[in-house]
């Protein structure tokens, strides 16, 4: 499962290892733009980044990865610019926000440049923009966990909580609603938390306040489900039967592993995704094996049954 979700396509994989040594010596250049590490998912995304850009130098000497973080799509787009002007071969590009940075991606691939979209794609997200987009899988993101609920309470009141207005959030939000359809799960209220454990604990402070009766909380992303725990535990709440998160955090892996009824599930949604498309994006360097099209990760349901498979202590997130 971890090669599944961490490593390169199984054709890409075998491509490199029969690589020759004139090959490794190739000189290629890679951009790597991502988000600063403003949250828990996105210190991953750095972590990883950096961790997998150093072992792929080690591996072709010929290889050099810059990697280049920005706080807002407005950095971003100038970071992308600066690294255009280092006369890179290929961009990895996770968006802090896709769609305000379309003009600037464009720009890099309409000069032949090889560019590799992350996570977070733009309304339009086809071959006009990128070589290749690298995802975890929104809809089914939000279709497990909704999927979860009605198994589990299906006449439940439930809160949400989501994370940025941006299209991957939608997606989430679309699948949500597929997951529970056919019960009789009640939506209470649905209210931006930014992805931030600061602002969900807030707005989990105003669901407490708003609705003396809540269930369960959906929210998407693990980093929020801890300012949502803290929410509830201030407030002593004890009607609210469970939160259900995503991404697989470190934190809410060991609760699933421990049984803590209050997170008995969680979402995988992994930030070493930026790894993968780093590995598959040297791949189309240096093998035979041309990377194109769409590689998109499992949105898999981590239980108390199969949570030590996902569990990673020394990550940071």
């Amino acid at each position: 499962m971890r090669k599944k979700l961490f490593g390169l396509t199984l054709a890409a994989m075998t491509a490199l290892t029969g690589v020759t040594h004139a090959q490794e010596e190739k000189k290629v250049t890679i951009g790597v733009s991502i988000p600063a590490a403003d949250h828990g998912w996105t210190a991953g995304v750095v972590f990883h980044a950096e961790r997998v850009a150093k072992l792929l130098m080690e591996r072709n000497p010929g290889l050099h990865v810059i990697v280049k973080t920005s706080p807002d799509p407005a950095s971003q787009a100038n970071a992308v610019q600066d690294l255009e002007t280092q006369g890179i071969d290929a961009l990895v590009i996770l968006p802090t926000d896709p769609d305000p940075l379309v003009n600037a991606i464009k720009e890099v691939k309409d000069k032949g440049t090889f560019v590799a979209l992350v996570d977070r794609a733009p309304s339009v997200n086809d071959a006009s923009v990128r070589d290749l987009y690298v995802a975890g899988n929104n809809p089914a993101l939000g279709q497990v966990a909704g999927e979860y609920i009605k198994a589990t309470t299906p006449d439940a009141e439930v809160v949400v909580i989501r994370g940025l207005p941006i299209p991957i959030d939608q997606q989430r939000q679309d699948g949500f609603d597929k997951g529970i359809e056919g019960s009789n799960v009640k939506v209470l209220d649905r209210q931006y938390g930014n992805w931030n454990r600061d602002d969900a604990f807030k707005v989990m402070q105003d669901y407490l306040t708003k609705y003396p009766k809540i269930d369960v909380v959906w929210c998407q992303d693990d980093d929020m489900a801890v300012g949502v725990l803290q929410a509830i535990e201030q407030a002593k709440r004890t009607d609210i039967q469970y939160v259900i998160a995503g991404a697989g955090s470190k934190e809410m892996i060991k609760k699933v592993m421990d049984g803590d009824k209050m997170i008995p599930v969680d979402v995988l949604y992994p930030p070493a995704m930026i790894g993968t498309a780093l590995e598959m994006t040297a791949a189309n360097f240096y093998s035979q094996v041309p990377v194109r099209g769409v590689y998109t990760i499992d949105a898999t349901l981590v239980t108390e049954d199969n949570a030590q498979d996902f569990y990673f202590p020394d990550s940071p997130f």
